[in-house]
Order: structure tokens, then C-alpha cells, then sequence
């Protein structure tokens, strides 16, 4: 049975197609610069790479790009081969706690909580309008970021406001990346001794953005990013946690008079990026730390504001078994994770610092005699969209 996972941004379109159950990624792809006339189009499949500039100036033109790209390779025959598609949706508020299919009643709630995400639902519910009309057979699929995160405990999710407010506005932590999170509890799951149903873990999702989250017997317990993805540690544009105070001080000194143009100096020109004067990628500042002051000093703070999220969450699940780095910057640098667990010996922690070099695959980066054991997991959000779509799609195909 085939499945595709659709990754849909303002303006890039990511996808996986997928042989399910054997969970087997038959191609990949992207789009990148969606909308421009020298769009970047990508696909990988059965080794071949394929990557070309051309207009694709519409959401509707990049879907059937896509589809036709797969008819003229022979991936597939004809549209309808693709039984199912599943879609990543960034906000599902309070209202969907878990993957559901998309029915005109469940489109119009995602379209409504688009003031929770208003980049990212819109054009999530679109893209899901334009599959379904160019494959009006296929079973579409909604799976929520924000699902994993939905029934921590009310302590964690609820903001020290009005209640009534709360009540009146749904204003609360939602969290983010909550299907990479969900998908690293379940290969814990399977990796570590005894499983997980036990354990207090800590996921750390270091990339471009980046969240820090607790579980606690298996289930989600807190997340670090918040109402928006804007909140939690510095990421690599974005400026994390900060005294809401600042806002205006800085808007009058900077003669700003939209708060939103302020807002996207916090999302786009805060984080790494802000105070490196480098780069937002962490690679660049690596480069150059050495020699550069502030390059130091944004990973100083990088590592400080990860140390916090991981103390805080080990004191308030009362202890810490597991600890799970992911995402590019988790995933592949040694030297960010060894600043990071050097922090932690003094919880019993020990590096194995040969497979904390170590790239590619689920790594265990610590000693067996180690109190604290550290991994390193390689995410896979698209799989965890196509296996949440397919236990939809087996029975209703």
C-alpha cells in the first residue's frame, strides 16, 4: 500500500512515499522556493537524484509537479496508486488529540485554529483541499505537532493569566515537534532495557528550531516551546524564552509600531544567529568559535539554556533515566553533545566519548556503567505520519 507524507510549509513542499506496512521509503522529495519562477524541485528514488529549477508558482501547480514526476519515473502508474496521504497540520489546539481523518468537519476546525499557527494551518488545509481534489479517491490524513502534547499535566500546560482567560481563548502551552518527539519515545521504547513505561526521559530536538521535552512513563509530561514555537531555548533565529517587558522597551527604542514586526525580529534575527553575527547555522559558528567572541558566547548560551530545561525537568519528574539527542544539530554534532553531558556528571552520567564521534544510526553515547544513559536517535517525523496514516487507511481502503 502506498502512502505519502506531506511536509507542507509557506514555501517549501516536503514528501516520502512510502510501501507500507513494510514501512519502506520508495522515493523522497521537495520543493523548495515554492512560488517563485526558479522554484528548486527535488526527488530521490532507487539511488537517482534529481534536481531542477522551474516555475512553480502555485500550491496546486507544485502538487501535480510531484504527482506527475512520479507517473513519468513509473513510480507510479496512475494517481490513485497513492492509496493515502498523510499531512503534517502544526496546530491541532485542544481539540484533536491524536491523528484523525480529514472530513469536511475536521478540515474547517484546522482551518479555524489557524490563529494558533496562522503560517502554517492555512496552507496545511489547503494543500489537504488540492490532494484531495487531484486524487479525490485517496484517504487524507491530519497529523498534529501539537497532539503528543495535549494531555500533560495542567501544571505544565496551563500560563499564571486570568483563568478565565484560559478558558475563554484556549491560551496555554501547546508545544511543537511533537510527532519527532513521539517518535523517539517509541524507538526508546524498543532500545532501551525494560522499555520506557518506567522511565523519566528528556528528548532534546536540536535543530533549526529546537524543543526540549519530558516523559514521564511513557507519556508526554512538558514541553519547553509553548503557546508558539517562539518560546523554550535559543534556537538558531529564534530568541527562545524572554521578559515579555522587553517587547515594548525595545519597540520604542527601535521606533517599531507593529508588534509583529517585532515578533519576527524574535523568530528571525534573535537565537544564534543574533548573538553570533555569524550565522543561524550552528556548523558556521562551530567554525569559528576560536576566533570569534561571539560565536564563544552563542554556544555558552546554547549550552546553558539546554542545562536549565534538562535540571528543571529532572527535578520536577523526580529523576532522570534516559536522555535522547535528535534533529540535525542533536543528530550530528559531537561537539554540542559533549558540552551538554559534560554538564550532567554530576548526575552519574559517563561519556563514551569514541561513539559520542560516532555519526549515523541509533547510538548509545554513554557507558554501560553510566547512571544516566544517552542516545542518539535519527528522527524520522515522515514515517511516524505514514504509520499513523496507514492504521487508518487499512481499514477504510
Amino acid at each position: 500500500m502506498k502512502i505519502m507524507a506531506i511536509n507542507a510549509g509557506s514555501s517549501t513542499l516536503k514528501w516520502k512515499l512510502f510501501e507500507m506496512p513494510a514501512k519502506t521509503t520508495i522515493a523522497s522529495g521537495m520543493i523548495d522556493r515554492l512560488g517563485s519562477p526558479k522554484a528548486v524541485f527535488k526527488l530521490k528514488y532507487n539511488g537517482q537524484k534529481i534536481e531542477r529549477e522551474e516555475a512553480i508558482e502555485s500550491n496546486d501547480v507544485a502538487v501535480l509537479s510531484i504527482l506527475d514526476a512520479l507517473k513519468d519515473m513509473g513510480i507510479i502508474e496512475r494517481f490513485e496508486d497513492i492509496v493515502a496521504f498523510g499531512h503534517r497540520v502544526v496546530a491541532g489546539g485542544e481539540e484533536f488529540k491524536k491523528s484523525e481523518i480529514v472530513n469536511s468537519a475536521n478540515l474547517k476546525k484546522i482551518e479555524q485554529l489557524a490563529e494558533y499557527a496562522p503560517l502554517h494551518n492555512k496552507i496545511e488545509a489547503y494543500y489537504i483541499n488540492v490532494f484531495k481534489k487531484l486524487v479525490p479517491k485517496a484517504i487524507q490524513v491530519a497529523v498534529f505537532d501539537t497532539s503528543f502534547f495535549v494531555d500533560i499535566p495542567e501544571t505544565n500546560y496551563l500560563y499564571s493569566i486570568d483563568m478565565e482567560d484560559y478558558k475563554k481563548y484556549h491560551v496555554r502551552r501547546y508545544g511543537a515537534h511533537g510527532t519527532s518527539h513521539r517518535y523517539i519515545a517509541q524507538r526508546l521504547e524498543d532500545i532501551v532495557d525494560g522499555g520506557i513505561k518506567d522511565k523519566n526521559i528528556i528528548v532534546l530536538h536540536l535543530g533549526s528550531g529546537a524543543s526540549i521535552s519530558a516523559i514521564k512513563n511513557g507519556k508526554a509530561f512538558d514541553i519547553s516551546m509553548g503557546f508558539t514555537p517562539l518560546a523554550g531555548i535559543m534556537m538558531s533565529s529564534r530568541s527562545g524564552d524572554i521578559d515579555f517587558s522587553v517587547l515594548p522597551f525595545l519597540m520604542e527604542k527601535l521606533g517599531i509600531t507593529d508588534i509583529q514586526e517585532m515578533i519576527d525580529i524574535l523568530n528571525h534575527k534573535s537565537g544564534l544567529l543574533g548573538i553570533s553575527g555569524v550565522s543561524p547555522d550552528m556548523r558556521d559558528i562551530e567554525a569559528v568559535e576560536d576566533t570569534n567572541s561571539r560565536a564563544k558566547l552563542a554556544l555558552e548560551m546554547y549550552r546553558n539554556r539546554i542545562l536549565k530545561f534538562i535540571g528543571s525537568y529532572t527535578a520536577e519528574m523526580g529523576g532522570l533515566d534516559v536522555l535522547a539527542f535528535t534533529a540535525g544539530v542533536g543528530e550530528n554534532s559531537a561537539p554540542v553533545r559533549e558540552d551538554i553531558l559534560s554538564g550532567l556528571e554530576y548526575m552519574g552520567l559517563k561519556i563514551d566519548h569514541e561513539k559520542n564521534e560516532q555519526r549515523g544510526g541509533e547510538i548509545k553515547i554513554t557507558t554501560d556503567d553510566s547512571k544516566v544513559a544517552a542516545y542518539t536517535i535519527p528522527t524520522n517525523e515522515e514515517l511516524m505520519i505514514a504509520q499513523d496514516t496507514y492504521d487508518f487507511a487499512q481499514y477504510l481502503n
